[in-house]
C-alpha cells in the first residue's frame, strides 16, 4: 500500500500541481496562528503546549480518519485517502516553481530578476548577491527544499503507515517544518511578538524529527552521485554549515555533485547570508573561504542538481517497491 499511495501522490503533483498560495496551504497558515494565538501565553510550558496542539494534533486527525476509513469503509478508500494527504504534502512543484523561474531567468541573462525571485522564495537581501553566490543560493535551497517537501515526507509516511497510521508521519513532518519556519518567519521579517522558547522548541524538535531522514538524504545522494566523495565532503565538510543536519545533506550532495558550496562568509543557510557582501560589490566575484572542495556554481550545475534529486527519489521507489513486493509474497 505504501509503495502505491506514494506513486500515485507523485503522478499526481506532477499532472496537476497545486497552486501557489492554495487554499490548503492559507488554512495551514490559519491554524499555525490561530494555535499560537490562543495557547500561547509567554510561558515556558506554553511552547510545550503550542507546539504539540500545533503539529501533532493534525497528524492525530490523520491517523484516525485513516483507521477509520480502513476499519469501517474498506482499503480502497483508506487508500484515495493517503494519496490525497500525501499529494498535499509531498511534491517538486510545491516549490519547484521559483527553482524554474529563476533558471529561466538566468539563462536570459537576466540576473536582477533572478535574484528578486530568490528575495521572494527565501525572503531575503539578494539584491547584491555575486553571481555565482546566487547559483550557491539556489542550489542550496533547492537541495534543502526537496529534502523537506519529498524525502523527509517519504520517509515518515513509511514509517508512521507501516504501523497502521497511515499518512500522520507526512503530516506530523510537515507540520513540525512548517510551523517552525512560520513562527521564525513572523519573529524575524514582520516583527511579530514571538515566543522565544516556542521557537527555540520549534526548531529543537524539527531537528529531531528531520535527524533520521537527513542522514538518508544524504546517503541517497551518495549513492547516485559520486560515493566516494560524497561520504567525505559528509565527513569533513558537513560542519560548514550552522545546522547539523542542513550540513550533512548540502555536504553530501556537494561531494555527490563535485561542487563548491558553503563558505566561511556564509556559515548557514537559514541566516541571510547575502548581508556579508557590500554594496557595489563585483558581481563576477567568485571568492568564497571555507566552502568545499569542487567547481564553482555555474549554471548547468542546476540541471545537474535535478538529475541528482530525481535519481534519489528512483533510488527510494525502486527500494520501497522492492520491500513491499517482499511483504506481499512473505
Amino acid at each position: 500500500m505504501n509503495f502505491f499511495a506514494v506513486l500515485l501522490a507523485l503522478l499526481l503533483e506532477q499532472l496537476k500541481p497545486l497552486r501557489h498560495g492554495n487554499s490548503i496551504h492559507q488554512a495551514v497558515i490559519g491554524w499555525v496562528r490561530w494555535t499560537g494565538r490562543n495557547f500561547d501565553a509567554g510561558d515556558e510550558h506554553h511552547s510545550t503546549i503550542v507546539w504539540l496542539i500545533t503539529v501533532t494534533g493534525p497528524a492525530a486527525v490523520a491517523a484516525a480518519v485513516h483507521l477509520l476509513l480502513r476499519h469501517y469503509l474498506g482499503f480502497v478508500l483508506a487508500l484515495v485517502f493517503d494519496v490525497v494527504i500525501l499529494y498535499l504534502t509531498l511534491g517538486f512543484r510545491q516549490f519547484s516553481h521559483y527553482f524554474t523561474d529563476i533558471r529561466d531567468a538566468l539563462e536570459q541573462g537576466d540576473d536582477m530578476e533572478a535574484r528578486r525571485l530568490l528575495s521572494a522564495w527565501r525572503h531575503l537581501d539578494a539584491s547584491e548577491l555575486p553571481r555565482t553566490e546566487l547559483l550557491r543560493h539556489v542550489i542550496e535551497h533547492s537541495l534543502l527544499a526537496a529534502h523537506r517537501h519529498v524525502f523527509g515526507v517519504f520517509f515518515w509516511f513509511v514509517v508512521l503507515s507501516t504501523v497502521g497510521l497511515g499518512p500522520a508521519g507526512a503530516v506530523l513532518y510537515r507540520m513540525a517544518e512548517f510551523a517552525g519556519r512560520f513562527w521564525a518567519f513572523n519573529s524575524r521579517t514582520l516583527d511579530a511578538p514571538t515566543n522565544e522558547r516556542l521557537m527555540q522548541l520549534s526548531r529543537r524538535m524539527f531537528g529531531w524529527i528531520d535527524y533520521i531522514p537527513a542522514r538518508m538524504t544524504a546517503t541517497g545522494f551518495a549513492i547516485v552521485g559520486n560515493f566516494e566523495e560524497a561520504v567525505n565532503g559528509w565527513r569533513r565538510d558537513a560542519s560548514l554549515w550552522l545546522h547539523a543536519n542542513e550540513g550533512i545533506i548540502l555536504a553530501s550532495a556537494a561531494g555527490a555533485l563535485g561542487l563548491q558550496l558553503g563558505g566561511a562568509a556564509a556559515p548557514g543557510v537559514t541566516p541571510d547570508r547575502s548581508k556579508t557582501f557590500d554594496s557595489g560589490v563585483d558581481l563576477d566575484a567568485t571568492g568564497a573561504d571555507g566552502s568545499t572542495p569542487g567547481a564553482l556554481p555555474q549554471l548547468g550545475h542546476l540541471q545537474s542538481v535535478v538529475a541528482l534529486v530525481w535519481r534519489s527519489v528512483v533510488l527510494w521507489m525502486l527500494l520501497l517497491a522492492l520491500l513491499t513486493l517482499a511483504n506481499l509474497v512473505g
